[in-house]
């Protein structure tokens, strides 16, 4: 099988000038996510361009009043490809549940899109398949949520009316070192880390995070850390520690 940047290629020769990367093809030349090898290449093209789908290797989308020129095509890598708002739109119905989240992620960690602007793409997109847990998804995205642990964490522990308002990504700059708070409670100063399943697993970053958890509490902010094991598998006992903490932290 060829690398998928020479099927790429092939694809937008194929059209002659008629086509641009799309879909999850058009992720992959974004940088925000790999195409398998065995994956068909994505083509959009206009509605009477008179070109055919070539299965398995290439399927093509053909939309009408598209045209592969600004604003609807932009080249990357040396070819057409749709914008990047569109392609995540176009591509999330496509890719297996549980590959969905990471490219929008990515590219909003990345600073290549924002929630907003993917929504606007969404919104032009009215009968998409499965477009209402893309719209959560951005929704949680424009709170704050950097990762599908901040999202589990948002959705299942750091919710309801018991709690008090909380920051998500809070930024705070100490003796000229920038960091990011996962979940901040601004008024008790307490900053809930959400720990990646790897975390624990590499003694640098945990050296890391011990002496960015000790700059924090010379500012008075107390870190609390949670692993990715026991926010997934004990939401609710994690929750109701959270709220002991911040009683605690109102009471001293």
């Amino acid at each position: 099988m060829l690398p998928p940047e020479l099927r790429h290629r092939a694809a937008v020769a194929y059209a002659q000038g008629r086509g641009a990367l799309g879909g999850p093809t058009a992720l992959h030349a974004w940088g925000v996510r790999r195409q398998p090898e065995d994956e068909a290449v994505h083509l959009d093209v206009p509605a009477r361009s008179g070109l055919r789908s070539r299965p398995p290797h290439l399927v093509l989308h053909h939309r009408h009043g598209f045209r592969p020129e600004p604003p609807q095509a932009v080249t990357r890598r040396g070819l057409p490809v749709v914008p990047l708002e569109r392609a995540l739109v176009d591509a999330w119905p496509l890719l297996p549940a549980v590959d969905r989240p990471a490219p929008l992620i990515r590219a909003v960690n990345d600073g290549l899109t924002t929630p907003a602007r993917v929504g606007e793409a969404l919104a032009e997109a009215p009968r998409l398949a499965r477009r209402a847990a893309l719209r959560v998804l951005l929704d949680r995205l424009s709170v704050g949520c950097r990762s599908p642990l901040e999202v589990w964490g948002h959705d299942h522990v750091f919710t309801g009316a018991q709690l008090p308002r909380l920051r998500r990504q809070f930024r705070v700059r100490i003796e000229g070192r920038t960091m990011y708070l996962d979940v901040y409670a601004e008024q008790e100063r307490v900053d809930f880390e959400l720990d990646g399943a790897t975390a624990h697993g590499d003694p640098r970053q945990r050296e890391i995070d011990l002496r960015r958890d000790a700059l924090l509490a010379t500012r008075g902010i107390l870190v609390v850390r949670f692993a990715h094991r026991r926010l997934v598998r004990e939401p609710a006992r994690v929750r109701a520690e959270v709220l002991a903490i911040l009683a605690s932290r109102r009471a001293a």
